[in-house]
């Protein structure tokens, strides 16, 4: 099958097509300002404030006062205080100051700084994402009268519920409207007839410039941009009711938080904004089904770069601490994240890429490889790594259907497709593929055991999601596309390899007290 490339790369999910992703990247470390003991002083020399507008995030060490003098430093190294996340110490800020990292790293009380794109901040403009596959309405009548007595319209088409169990899970609990899952993403069309009865409004807000904004219908994706977090959404919590397809945890709770501007850019301040916002709206599970922009692989030993990875792992860190699981896929480059090195030819993706060679310990793709963050790989219908799914031993937390082209894993009969059947914007449904399709199945089943479970702590629903999984060996040799070629290398045992980490989720064990 050809595969084309996406021109969406940071979103973790495959068009029609399967175009792959590439892996992302570091610049040379900047060098290290002296450190100063307060803010510039009003005497020293002008401060340049006619550069082109950046964005930062300044990590704070220390209490509220800390903060408090930081801000005024900030102020006076010719910085505007977007937001502070005082709960995390980060402060989103904007400046035309070109020396403004530099300045305000060297200030008391500042534990890292650094710009969150390598192109200025500017109006937007929107791209494609490349085009899904389409439910058509000859599919959608056969499999209506396909479906059986409970089951709604199109699931006969889902292969990937029986796969992972769901549709036995139904049997016994749909989930509760107590459990919030929230789609950090592209944005959710609440109005769609199979999310609205289980659509959160009160934990939804729109993430992008840094600051929540609750306007109505502000997470939801403009009629141009990205049908991305609608289709994830879908895949978590569509309601059964008659209408459509089915989540796996259809009677939990969703909301959509947009992190992702209308360019298709996750950049740093949008996500922290979007990981403090479901923490302090009682949100229960997390999806990430995206990479953090400009860089794939985020350098922790760069200056700028460092200061990113820190305020969205103090991020992440704060949301597990106020009760949610962070679930996050795992991409869609066919990479070993657990390699030595990885090669990066794609960037920063904002501005001009350069090639470097990278360690993923050191460069972690965030969220993903974040401490805490539950990191999914992918499966087609026959139970196989998906084609373009990473993989790592010690990476790979666990695995769960992400769809593959149906040349290479054909689902059984009824379902005729081997991507990922879901909602789209404006009442629509169609199928997609992508690790961005197998983390919000993992999410949905974390949504199912804290249901069941309604007092266990993110740790202990980690534990049980991990427990649960269904075994799965190692796929060797691997070769996906039967050209005699092995196509990538499984390390690991039966209970925890690179390729499916614990196992398939099962999300039947998740509903069983």
């Amino acid at each position: 099958m050809a595969h084309l490339r996406s021109g969406r790369a940071r979103i973790l999910a495959l068009p029609a097509g399967l175009a792959l992703t590439a892996s992302l990247g570091l610049l040379p470390a900047a060098a290290s300002a002296a450190p100063l003991d307060e803010a510039p002083a009003a005497g020293s020399a002008a401060v340049v404030t006619d550069g082109p507008k950046m964005s930062y995030v300044v990590n704070v060490k220390g209490g509220h006062s800390t903060a408090k003098a930081v801000k005024k430093a900030i102020a006076a190294a010719g910085g505007t205080v977007v937001i502070s996340y005082d709960q995390i110490g980060v402060i989103v800020v904007h400046s035309q100051n070109p020396d403004f990292a530099r300045t305000i790293r060297g200030v008391r009380g500042v534990k890292s700084a650094g710009a969150t794109r390598t192109a200025p901040l500017a109006a937007q403009s929107t791209t494609d994402i490349g085009a899904e596959q389409p439910l058509s309405a000859a599919e959608a009548r056969a499999a209506a009268d396909r479906a059986d007595a409970g089951q709604d319209p199109f699931e006969p088409l889902q292969w990937d519920l029986p796969a992972i169990k769901a549709d036995k899970a139904h049997e016994k609990s749909l989930g509760s409207k107590k459990v919030t899952v929230a789609v950090l993403d592209t944005g959710v069309d609440d109005t769609h007839p199979d999310l609205a009865p289980n659509f959160d409004r009160a934990a939804s807000a729109n993430c992008v410039t840094g600051a929540p904004d609750t306007t109505d219908g502000s997470w939801r994706p403009g009629p141009t941009e990205s049908d991305h977090g609608t289709h994830v959404a879908g895949t978590i919590a569509a309601a059964k009711n008659g209408v459509g397809v089915t989540g796996v945890a259809p009677g939990v709770k969703v909301s959509g938080i947009k992190v992702s501007n209308p360019d298709g850019f996750f950049y740093t301040e949008s996500v922290v904004c979007g990981f403090v916002w479901a923490a302090e709206h009682g949100v229960e599970v997390t999806n990430n089904s995206y990479y953090v922009d400009p860089w794939l692989y985020t350098c922790k030993n760069d200056l700028d770069q460092g200061a990113l990875v820190e305020a969205l792992q103090r991020a992440t860190r704060y949301a597990e601490r106020k009760g949610a699981v962070n679930v996050a896929a795992a991409g869609n480059a066919r990479t070993d994240l657990a390699a030595d090195e990885i090669v990066d030819k794609t960037s920063p993706n904002d501005t001009t890429p350069v090639e470097r060679v990278v360690d993923p310990e050191v460069c972690p793709d965030v969220p993903t490889m974040l401490d805490g963050v539950v990191t999914v790989s992918a499966t087609g219908a026959k139970g196989l790594k998906s084609s373009y799914s990473n993989y790592g031993l010690g990476v790979v937390d666990i695995a769960a259907p992400g769809g593959d082209s149906t040349a290479f894993q054909p689902p059984e009969a009824p379902a005729t497709n081997g991507l990922i059947l879901s909602t789209l914007p404006g009442g629509k449904y169609g199928y997609k593929a992508g690790t961005s399709m197998a983390s919000p199945h993992v999410a949905g089943v974390a949504a199912l055991i804290k249901s069941t479970r309604p007092h266990a702590s993110p740790a202990e629903v980690k534990a049980l999601l991990y427990k649960q999984a269904d075994d799965t060996a190692c796929t060797d040799p691997y070769d996906i596309n039967g050209d005699g070629t092995v196509d990538a290398v499984c390390e690991g045992g039966k209970r925890d390899n690179g390729f499916y980490g614990k196992g398939l989720t099962d999300a039947l064990d998740a509903v069983r007290r």
